[in-house]
């Protein structure tokens, strides 16, 4: 069986990451959205196991010290990590796997993978960034000017990401990632088994059929 893609996508907060991977994942059926570990407290409305394992820090740092962890970063003074075994399991049964983390958690998958696809989301403008922080309705004002300028210093990654996304509509953002997972299954360097199976198929086949 082929294996699946790792797709990481990362983007400053605010810029709808969530919502893009919940549209992308209820319309792409074969994509497996991996729950995050962190030790902040539930947003109104997000479940545990759903939205993020939420777990106490003792109970992370034991985590990520046995290795459980595929990348693991601290933001905006809570941690969070991706919990490595699922994410193989998946990919082993051919299921593509999204990794919705920020860019330190990015920069390690990447010294540690060689096969991830990274994908940056953007804001239409800066502007519209900073309303859509201030309509989450979750963070003091201090949170909001630490956040945004977080988001300006992240921008600086883009560079190191393999492609970029606006998200000014998340349903047509969700639609330019699934057509980057389809382009990239496409990449010769994925069809190397189908090369050599049809290079031994054509070495062995019997030309005096027939027709």
């Amino acid at each position: 069986m082929k294996e699946g893609l790792l797709l990481v996508i990362s983007g400053p907060a605010g810029v709808g990451k969530g919502s893009v991977c919940k549209v992308l994942c209820s319309e792409n059926p074969n994509l497996y959205y991996s729950v995050s570990l962190t030790t902040r407290s539930p947003r109104p409305g997000e479940r545990d196991g759903v939205n993020y394992y939420f777990v106490p820090e003792e109970q992370f740092m034991q985590l990520r010290d046995e290795g459980f962890l595929l990348e693991w970063a601290r933001v905006h003074g809570h941690y969070y990590g991706t919990p490595a075994r699922r994410v193989d399991e998946m990919r082993k049964e051919g299921r593509d796997v999204i990794l919705e983390i920020d860019t330190e958690g990015a920069r390690q998958v990447r010294r540690n993978t060689k096969d991830g696809v990274f994908v940056f989301l953007l804001p239409p403008t800066m502007q519209d960034l900073l309303k859509r922080i201030y309509k989450r309705g979750t963070d003091t004002p201090a949170e909001i000017q630490r956040r945004f300028a977080a988001a300006y210093r992240e921008l600086e990654e883009l560079g190191h990401y393999d492609y970029a996304v606006i998200n000014e509509e998340m349903e047509t953002a969700a639609a330019h990632i699934a057509a980057i997972i389809v382009a990239e299954k496409c990449r010769i360097a994925r069809c190397q088994n189908v090369l050599k199976r049809l290079k031994e198929e054509g070495g062995n086949i019997d030309l005096s059929f027939n027709r």
